[in-house]
């Protein structure tokens, strides 16, 4: 059983999504994880005019940019009933950041809306557990796990521009975590089940291979087996690396 809220006694998991809970003054990230929830940024509206409002959607653009840049792409926008707050956010995204609904994009984000309060830890830790929460994650994860399977074949069938994937552990973990070689394929994307994860009689590695990965801004998504993209990562083997060309 998941423990949302007791870091001492449960590792954090793997990223599922970044939860943004939009209140009157402020928007509050959190990091969602598979078995916790990490507060993240706060970011603070410094007014009410339209240019004051447009700086705070951009400082909210940018908080979520680190977890982007790990390969997080599920976003969920909480704000209370009867505002406009995520609204207001969700527009301004739309109209200034295109990027991230481009569906070839390597930034590509889906995002969800809850009503609700998520300014707090207690009122996070009640909402992660509600079925609304659940399935809207599991909305914005599919459409990401889509996205994924769709890089996957088409890395699968075409293969022109030198990229490769990985499909041994011993392999990824090899490119990821030793000495970069110039000359040596870059990894650009870890991709492995939750089973595999799970199950794997490597945890230990598993887990710190994640890590790695995080620090050597490798992205990474855990994704769920019973997804589209999970069965067909199964089919793999259960992990998967895609890698950048070779440097010539």
């Amino acid at each position: 059983m998941v423990n949302w809220g007791n870091k001492r006694r449960y590792a954090r998991g793997y990223p599922v999504a970044v939860l943004v809970g939009f209140e009157e003054k402020r928007a509050v990230l959190w990091r969602i994880f598979s078995k916790v929830v990490k507060p993240d940024v706060t970011v603070e509206l410094k007014g009410e005019d339209r240019r004051q409002l447009y700086d705070f959607h951009e400082s909210v653009v940018d908080a979520l940019r680190p977890a982007l840049k790990e390969g997080v792409r599920s976003i969920v926008l909480v704000a209370p009933m009867k505002t406009d707050y995520a609204k207001g956010f969700f527009d301004h995204v739309r109209k200034h950041h295109a990027w991230l609904f481009r569906s070839d994009g390597p930034s590509t984000a889906t995002f969800g809306e809850l009503v609700g309060f998520a300014g707090r830890l207690d009122e996070v830790l009640e909402l992660v557990k509600t079925q609304d929460f659940r399935k809207v994650v599991d909305e914005t994860t599919s459409g990401d796990a889509d996205r994924i399977v769709e890089v996957l074949e088409k890395s699968l069938s075409e293969n022109t521009d030198g990229t490769a994937l990985l499909y041994s552990f011993e392999e990824i973990e090899k490119l990821i975590s030793g000495e970069r070689d110039p000359s040596s394929p870059r990894p650009q994307h870890l991709i492995l089940t939750n089973k595999y994860l799970a199950e794997t009689k490597e945890k230990g590695r598993a887990q710190r291979l994640l890590q790695i990965s995080k620090n050597r801004n490798v992205k990474t998504t855990v994704i769920k087996v019973e997804s589209k993209a999970g069965v067909r990562l199964s089919q793999l083997g259960g992990i998967v690396c895609i890698t950048e060309p070779r440097k010539k």
